[in-house]
């Protein structure tokens, strides 16, 4: 049976698990009485509830005398890395495009890591069935996306496919009308169009570890292809490890995808994508070969975090009243448990202190720990994300970001606005009917904060997207903090509608009645650029029968309700998201109205002094 190994790689929310849905539809995997649940491969709660795939996953397909082993990879930028190891463990790649978007910056991110590897790209143009598609000026682009990567001339001839995967329809004409059920088009062109994979099946045994999965029996477990030679249960190896060294270990167990399923099987040959367990802290990059023939191959590369946040224990008055895992212990062995499994993850301890500086790719790859944590029970508190500063050559540098937003043209001087405050640069602009596109490159220090104003500015209509592009010399001044106020509790027990009727004139509240509170809890936002300390829970004195039964008539304002990356953006430096698993409420770090107060003035007076100075 013939091999072919394929990943799918595109720009978040372009339809690649929707894709290999139809795929393993197509390919049979279902009886005809049957219904499969959409987006079959997004197996985590938090993927399915977001509609993004986090984590990359393997599919093998039998279609006719085929096996097509398929890796649907994250569109998001946060998860870049795993599409950048992903392109070491296959031949060839489907690159999505929506017919409606084009191409987006992580269209380019994608096609630039197969390019580097040597990858051959097929062109898939999804959504076809969208209203108001252009599909030549899609094209266009991503002819234009090629050539700007500087592609090869053979890749510029590429082979293109048109997709409804929504509707399971397919076809090789861009003429909408020629599609048809199924996605025998897209099967063919890639059984005419990749490659074999280049693996030898006769010599000692190689494979190099793309990416990492994680068991609580037997450790972690390597996923890569087998590029030369077979492996089998049982077997005495050799892994090549990343700092040079070489250790012996016995394979325990292999696992294979058939459809969805992942299997145990006795053993895999040259071409496989297979996942091995036994050596508990195996890591990607490494290589597994033959005891007697030690060889490993070129080392994967790891992109380095860009992003940290500081993890603690819960500190609260109102800690450990909803969740069972809050100790220092506790946190910390679900931090290092998680770091076996993602290796865009760091995690380090504060000395002398319940924290840890964690850091990741981005404030979506960190949220989506944090809210995994929530679920699972734990508590803690979290501060405002930080960009992570590096020096390169002496010169203290910082992390920037290409920006693409398409923005309502009525929303378009206020957004131009707001995100120059945060010394974007403006790189293109193209005009259109209703709407308008404009790539920025930005610091990553002003993208903090700023989804959450934009969504707000463009009353949801806007689209964001944005990807690490480089390191820059850093930009003095302050950017990308919250530019107003809060409103800050200074009594602790149950809000209640007299006290918020009272206060919610100040600002805008985020807090029902009925909610417990505490001193230094952040209640709502200000109207103007400074803090102001409000008392939530003061009930009114109750005199007569009349005034008792008044309050029930109160009518009060709806609060704005936020969500954990929300809370995330919002919070300044002087402030810390509690994390519990029945809520998350916003507080300053230090609770006190007074000492608070007192911080602030030495911190000014000492503003002032080195400002003389």
């Amino acid at each position: 049976m013939k091999t072919r190994n394929i990943a799918i790689i595109a720009h978040v929310d372009h339809g690649k698990t929707t894709l290999v849905d139809q795929l393993l539809k197509t390919a049979g995997l279902f009886k005809d009485n049957e219904e499969p649940v959409d987006r079959l491969l997004d197996t985590n709660d938090l993927e399915r509830e977001r509609g993004i795939t986090i984590l990359a996953k393997t599919t093998t397909i039998y279609y006719h005398d085929y096996k097509i082993n398929i890796v649907d990879t994250p569109g998001h930028a946060d998860f870049g890395g795993e599409v950048e190891r992903i392109m070491h463990m296959v031949d060839g790649v489907l690159l999505l495009v929506d017919a409606f978007e084009g191409t987006m910056p992580q269209t380019r991110f994608v096609l630039k890591k197969a390019l580097e590897a040597g990858i051959k790209p097929i062109v898939v143009i999804n959504k076809v069935d969208r209203k108001n598609i252009n599909i030549d000026a899609v094209l266009n682009q991503v002819l234009e996306l090629f050539i700007e990567l500087g592609a090869p001339d053979e890749l510029l001839d590429f082979k293109t496919v048109y997709t409804s995967a929504v509707n399971g329809t397919c076809s090789l004409d861009p003429d909408i009308s020629t599609q048809k059920p199924g996605m025998d088009p897209l099967f063919q062109v890639i059984i005419d169009e990749i490659p074999e994979p280049k693996a030898e099946e006769n010599g000692p045994l190689q494979l190099q570890v793309a990416l990492l999965d994680y068991n609580y029996y037997v450790g972690r477990i390597g996923i890569g292809t087998v590029t030369r030679g077979h492996v089998k249960v049982n077997d005495l190896v050799s892994v090549a490890r990343n700092d040079g060294s070489v250790k012996t270990f016995r394979v325990l167990k292999l696992f294979a995808t058939q459809g969805i399923t992942r299997l145990e099987v006795p053993e895999a040959h040259a071409g496989d994508i297979i996942a091995v367990a036994g050596l508990p802290d195996i890591n990607v990059g490494e290589t597994i070969c033959s005891v007697d023939h030690v060889e490993p191959l070129p080392a994967i590369k790891l992109d380095e975090p860009t992003l940290q946040m500081t993890f603690g224990t819960n500190t609260s008055p109102l800690a450990g009243k909803d969740g069972k895992l809050l100790t220092a212990r506790q946190i910390e062995e679900r931090l290092y448990r998680e770091v076996q499994r993602d290796v865009a993850l760091r995690v380090e301890r504060v000395n002398n202190a319940e924290e840890w500086i964690v850091s990741g790719r981005g404030e979506l790859h960190l949220s989506i720990l944090i809210e995994n944590m929530r679920r699972e029970g734990y508590e803690l508190q979290v501060s405002k994300p930080q960009v992570i500063i590096k020096e390169i050559d002496g010169v203290k540098c910082e992390p920037y970001e290409d920006l693409m937003i398409d923005v309502p043209n009525e929303y378009l001087g206020d957004v131009m606005t707001v995100i120059g405050d945060r010394s974007a640069q403006l790189i293109n602009m193209e005009a259109a009917d209703t709407t308008t596109r404009l790539d920025y490159v930005i610091p990553s220090r002003g993208l903090l904060g700023f989804t959450t104003s934009f969504l707000t500015l463009t009353k949801g209509y806007g689209i964001i997207s944005h990807v690490f592009k480089e390191y820059r010399p850093y930009k003095k001044g302050s950017i990308g903090e919250r530019q107003i106020g809060v409103l800050v509790a200074t009594e602790g027990g149950t809000a209640t509608p007299y006290a918020i009727e009272h206060v919610e004139d100040r600002g805008t509240m985020f807090i029902d009645p009925g909610v417990e509170v505490y001193e230094g809890m952040i209640v709502g936002e200000h109207r103007y650029d400074f803090d102001l300390a409000v008392n939530v829970v003061t009930k009114k004195n109750l005199t007569n029968v009349r005034s008792s039964t008044k309050d029930q008539t109160v009518v009060l304002k709806a609060p704005r309700r936020m969500s954990l990356e929300a809370c995330l953006d919002y919070i300044n430096f002087d402030e810390l998201v509690e994390i519990t698993p029945a809520t998350y409420r916003m507080r300053k770090k230090i609770l006190k109205t007074e000492d608070r107060k007192k911080f602030d003035a030495h911190q000014k007076r000492d503003q002032a002094e080195e400002k003389a100075s």
